[in-house]
């Protein structure tokens, strides 16, 4: 299968560095954005003004305000967006094509990870990207490593070759739970170590955060058929680690602000970036039920950033927990 065009959809920040991605990759790209008026200023001035400001794009990058054909697609859109923005398109377009997802959640209502909405509303073959990446990173061409997972392990690693430019590097795996469920449990850890931040609690206490969210998202990972290895990688470890340490993650950001005494329908209003973490953690705690797993950490971000629980009565409750040997 050819593997020389694609249409990226959705032309925010991620999706927009991702088209800059490909297209030093060697690709040719269209990139959907909102309006024609949009495209028409991404074609004439290879910017895009909304999403990363100042950064000169490849020419290589064409913008639409519509989905066209390619050998392969990239959705790049909110994870609670995904199904709706799948509802407009022409689903043929993406009959037997290679759909890349890199949003990171789960959806509200269903549970479903991005690859079950995308089986489910398109014939399409589902990817999943995932990693230690922020859009102004990969755009800006510094070096990056990610994660593409797939199902069939040839066209996963033709895949990876087709996006992996000189500061790019897509490593092909085949556990597509485990890296779904990984990128999205990631984002509700860094909401935590956010607000152990913002709350002036320490870095002991959130190194043993991460630690421990890390053993949490392990049983997740093996309850819904992962494989533990991922997390040791690259969609595991790696993108943790930077989510949960980094003021550039917008969950981190968001995780602060509660941390410092603020609602989250305050910072909501205040204009703040989307945070996926916000919408994933009840998911996840309804999910986590659903499966028997015991997710302390997931049911505390839940409560907190629901507002029904403050910090230090989560920490109480936390640190009150019955002791118990660390396997």
């Amino acid at each position: 299968m050819p593997l020389e065009s694609v249409c990226v959809i959705g032309a925010g920040a991620w999706g927009t560095a991702l088209a800059q991605a490909a297209a030093m990759a060697g690709r040719t790209v269209h990139l959907v954005m909102r309006t024609p008026e949009r495209a028409a200023a991404l074609n004439a001035g290879h910017t895009n003004e909304s999403a990363l400001p100042g950064l000169p794009l490849s020419e290589r990058i064409r913008g639409t305000s519509e989905a066209v054909p390619a050998d392969f697609f990239i959705l790049a859109v909110p994870a609670q967006a995904t199904r709706t923005v799948l509802d407009t398109l022409d689903i043929q377009l993406l009959a037997q094509k290679p759909v890349v997802l890199s949003a990171k959640g789960l959806e509200t209502g269903t549970l479903a990870r991005q690859s079950e909405i995308l089986t489910d509303m398109a014939p399409a073959i589902p990817y999943v990207l995932s990693g230690p990446s922020f859009a102004a990173d990969v755009a800006a061409g510094r070096p990056t490593a990610v994660t593409l997972a797939g199902d069939d392990a040839d066209a996963t690693s033709d895949l990876a070759a087709a996006l992996a430019g000189p500061s790019f590097r897509p490593y092909a795996a085949d556990d597509r739970i485990g890296v779904e469920i990984a990128g999205a449990l990631k984002n509700v850890y860094a909401l935590a170590c956010g607000a152990v931040e913002g709350a002036g609690l320490g870095a002991s206490a959130r190194s043993a955060l991460i630690a421990r969210g890390y053993a949490e998202m392990a049983r997740m990972v093996a309850a819904m058929g992962g494989s533990a290895h991922t997390l040791t990688g690259l969609a595991g470890l790696g993108d943790l680690t930077l989510t949960c340490t980094s003021v550039q993650s917008r969950n981190y950001q968001f995780g602060m602000a509660l941390g410092a005494g603020r609602r989250t329908e305050d910072i909501l209003a205040g204009g703040a970036k989307l945070a996926e973490g916000v919408a994933t953690a009840p998911v996840a705690a309804a999910l986590a039920k659903s499966l028997s797993v015991d997710a302390p950490l997931i049911d505390a971000v839940d409560a907190f950033v629901a507002g029904r629980a403050d910090i230090a009565t989560i920490v109480a409750g936390l640190m009150s927990r019955p002791l118990k040997r660390e396997h």
